[in-house]
């Protein structure tokens, strides 16, 4: 009875401890079981729960099989302990799905549960034991399809058609607690350009190519080298001005083994001639460059150096030396030298957002950031680049935006495919990317013509209120496009990418996503779509993250398309002459564009500040051989209004974004309004007396600008004064002018007078002053009390003549006796002679 009493005893403890393991997240301890447990790591697709194993894609060995490659692939990895236990017996294997059916599986097919990969490989073994924190590499050679007997380790995937085929790393384990499970998986996709034979000889296997009777799929790749804004806001083009950069990140990017520098070398290595390949790599390949960076590389060149803020949220704070002018100039003379050799085309100048920049309303502004960029993209690299296209950083924009694009000459703009729909009620592009019946019916025409975008009539003509514009939508693979911006580091989801198939790529290992991102480069090739056409525009993202060995991997697949005659290389110049498709076509701006876009309230301020730029650059002398110029002078504060509207970083989140606009908007204000205070009417200190009447008024105006201006005086003249207008002048550059105003004063009293300087236009320069004025006239009383006494005097005068020429005694001497009038006269007589002697000595 003890002993069953103790047993029962320690069968209750027994209970408590697994309850209260329980409790804390330990699961039971049961039997190992066969795989059938929901994953519990954060691959693609999985669900939430405890994470035990974290498992990464390395490589993959080939990146894509041809018929002339080995039936055989290596994928490397490696398994990462990143619970709080042990866990045993960690094996994976290989599971395929079935072959990517239409575009949307692209990305829908990385989602899909593991039951889907119905294609399973056999588990090997990777470690016995992997302690908390612990990881370890493996290698898992894999066959393309069966033979009569596959060597020890190696699996069979049974793959005996070209295509893109989804695959799944299975990493199965059992940790401390719990039971054998899958516990993480990797997902990523194979291009299968053609099947290799079979290396059995007793069942010989010929090679397995594509269909012959489709077109190779012409193809145009754009390769983008853009930076966020970088120049800090507010510095005008004084000469000697240092440039200064909000931070130095942009060295970094261009030195060795930065973004930049990896992305131009993978670009060199790939068309340069003595690389081995021919020209149809550069052929279809179009450097697109933003000219906000070009600028950026060639101030940090200047014999001057550049500053570097101390800390990039202070404009005003301390600054230190930039330290990347030797890696710009090496970076900008390798452009220089590849660039004339290839296709150029100019993005809008900063990434700057269209339909923002629409809404701002400012022609002079938009001239600046849509059409000067061609120009100084061919400055800059001595090259002739590609006129008449736009390349919108989202792939989408409104009617309004439309509408400045055509108003702007632009004939062609770049848009996903998805971001046009047809105007006849048609199914929408994306619709007829999902299905090869849907693509049958309704067709993705390379290049469309858009009947919503109108142009505005020109002033004084006779054009209809808005006519229909010549622009036209060149649609570029939305799921190649939102593959390759996966690839690197920090991937953006695009905004033409569907809800349906988002989700944080960042759970994938970058050797995944670039595994992605060839499989969709390649699925067009592989899947000829009838009625669809064989063409192919890919589009990375502006700011792309690709490494150089990405990079140049990509570019490998581009080649090997086209070596093995499913792809041919396409020129932009040929895409954008191609005649749009007949049917018409409208826009349709996606919702997450409007949600990344810049917000409505800097529309106003940036009109505001712009036009304000346009009244003092129109006052402003061009001098001939002196220097800065006008447009020289005022330019960059311009170029800081645009940088405003940028839609850098705004996928990142809107706060920062907005933060550093506003940070923008702010520091081009207060230099816009110090250059409007740097011309003004010196105050003369004191009362300025005017020596008479019509003395004219002396003023002195000064201009701390370095450019030459012109003004005019405004002068709110009292009803006592008359000053007379003198006109447009003109100040020189840094510089002090006195000016001599005729002026004519009725009044003795002391006049306050209120002077100004003008633009010629009007707009007020510098700050009003009041001149004190007191004249030495005495006003009209004293003229009528000076005429009457002079009336007098000669009214007297005569009455005394009228009565001597008469003979007669004037009344005024009666009571004088005759000898009292001789003495005076005789007094008066000496009185003479004495002068006369005192003037004659």
């Amino acid at each position: 009875m003890t002993r069953a009493r103790s047993q029962r005893t320690l069968l209750s403890l027994v209970a408590v401890m697994l309850a209260v393991l329980t409790t804390l997240g330990f699961g039971p301890i049961v039997a190992s079981a066969p795989v059938a447990a929901e994953p519990t790591g954060s691959g693609s697709g999985q669900s939430s729960g405890p994470k035990f194993l974290k498992l990464s894609l390395d490589s993959v060995t080939p990146t894509a099989i041809t018929a002339t490659s080995d039936p055989y692939f290596v994928v490397a990895g490696t398994v990462t302990n990143i619970g709080d236990r042990p866990v045993d017996d960690v094996s994976i294997r290989i599971q395929r799905g079935s072959a990517v059916g239409s575009p949307a599986e692209l990305r829908s097919t990385l989602r899909m549960d593991q039951n889907s990969f119905d294609v399973t490989g056999e588990f090997q073994d990777v470690a016995d034991r992997l302690t908390a924190g612990q990881r370890k590499q493996f290698s898992l050679t894999i066959a393309l399809h069966s033979g009569t007997e596959l060597p020890s380790g190696i699996s069979s995937i049974d793959i005996t058609a070209p295509g893109v085929y989804p695959l799944l790393l299975n990493v199965n384990g059992q940790p401390a607690y719990g039971g054998q499970a899958r516990l993480d998986d990797a997902r990523f996709l194979l291009p299968v350009l053609g099947v290799p034979g079979g290396t059995d000889p007793k069942r010989p296997q010929p090679p397995t190519t594509p269909a012959p009777d489709a077109p190779p799929v012409a193809t145009t790749m754009l390769w983008p080298l853009a930076d966020r804004p970088r120049l800090v806001a507010g510095l005008t083009g004084e000469p000697g001005t240092q440039a200064l950069l909000t931070d130095d990140d942009l060295a970094a990017s261009l030195g060795q083994g930065g973004r930049l520098d990896q992305l131009l070398s993978a670009l060199e290595s790939a068309v340069k001639p003595d690389t081995g390949r021919d020209r149809n790599l550069g052929t279809a390949i179009c450097l697109a460059i933003d000219p906000d960076l070009l600028l950026t590389v060639t101030d940090m060149v200047r014999d001057q150096g550049y500053q570097v803020l101390a800390s990039p949220s202070d404009p005003d704070g301390p600054t230190r030396a930039g330290t990347g002018a030797k890696a710009a100039k090496a970076w900008l003379d390798r452009l220089r030298a590849l660039a004339p050799g290839m296709c150029v085309v100019a993005l809008p100048f900063a990434q700057v957002d269209t339909t923002a920049l629409a809404a701002a309303g400012d022609t002079t502004l938009s001239d600046r950031a849509l059409t000067a960029p061609a120009e100084l993209v061919d400055s800059l690299l001595s090259v002739k680049s590609v006129r008449g296209v736009a390349l919108p950083d989202v792939g989408t924009i409104d009617a309004e935006a439309g509408t400045l694009l055509a108003h702007h000459g632009f004939q062609t703009v770049l848009l996903a495919d998805n971001a046009v729909t047809p105007a006849d009620g048609r199914a929408n592009l994306l619709a007829a990317t999902k299905t090869p019946a849907a693509a049958t019916e309704s067709g993705n025409p390379d290049v469309v013509s858009l009947s919503d975008v109108t142009v505005p009539p020109a002033p004084g003509s006779s054009q209809t209120p808005a006519a229909p514009a010549d622009l036209h939508a060149a649609t570029f693979d939305t799921w190649a496009a939102t593959a390759l911006a996966a690839i690197g580091s920090h991937p953006p989801t695009q905004p033409f990418t569907p809800d349906n198939v988002r989700y944080d790529v960042t759970n994938d290992s970058r050797a995944a996503r670039l595994q992605d991102a060839l499989g969709a480069l390649s699925w067009t090739a592989l899947n000829p779509q009838p009625g669809h056409p064989r063409s192919a525009l890919l589009m990375p993202p502006q700011q792309w993250g690709a490494n150089k060995d990405e990079a140049t991997t990509v570019l490998a697949q581009l080649d090997l398309l086209f070596h093995n005659n499913l792809a041919t290389p396409r020129a932009l110049t040929d895409l954008v002459a191609q005649q749009p498709d007949p049917s018409p076509y409208q826009l349709d701006y996606l919702g997450d564009a409007a949600e990344a876009a810049v917000p409505d309230h800097f529309a106003e301020p940036i009109r505001q500040q712009a036009q304000r730029i346009t009244e003092l650059m129109s006052a402003l002398v061009e001098v001939p051989h002196q220097e800065p110029s006008p447009r020289g002078f005022l330019t960059p504060l311009r170029d800081d209004l645009i940088r405003v509207l940028s839609l850098s970083d705004r996928q990142a989140g809107a706060a920062p974004a907005d933060t550093s606009a506003q940070r923008r908007l702010d520091q081009a204000t207060r230099t816009l309004d110090n250059l409007f205070g740097s011309v003004t009417v010196l105050p003369p200190g004191g009362v300025y007396t005017l020596a008479s009447e019509q003395s004219p008024l002396l003023l002195v105006a000064r201009n701390n600008l370095p450019v030459a201006i012109r003004v005019k005086f405004k002068i709110d003249a009292p009803a006592e004064t008359n000053i007379t207008d003198i006109g447009e002048q003109q100040l020189p550059a840094k510089g002090n002018r006195s000016f001599q105003i005729p002026t004519e004063v009725s009044d003795s009293r002391n006049l306050v007078i209120p002077i100004a300087l003008t633009t010629p236009d009007g707009v007020p320069l510098g700050n009003s002053v009041s001149v004190s004025v007191r004249s030495n006239a005495y006003g009209r009383w004293l003229a009528i009390i000076t005429a009457c006494a002079c009336a007098l005097l000669l009214l007297l005068v005569g009455r005394r003549l009228w009565h001597r020429f008469r003979g007669q005694s004037d009344p005024a001497d009666e009571g004088f006796d005759p000898d009292t009038r001789r003495r005076v006269n005789k007094y008066r007589r000496a009185r003479k002679r004495e002068l006369k002697r005192q003037e004659d000595r």
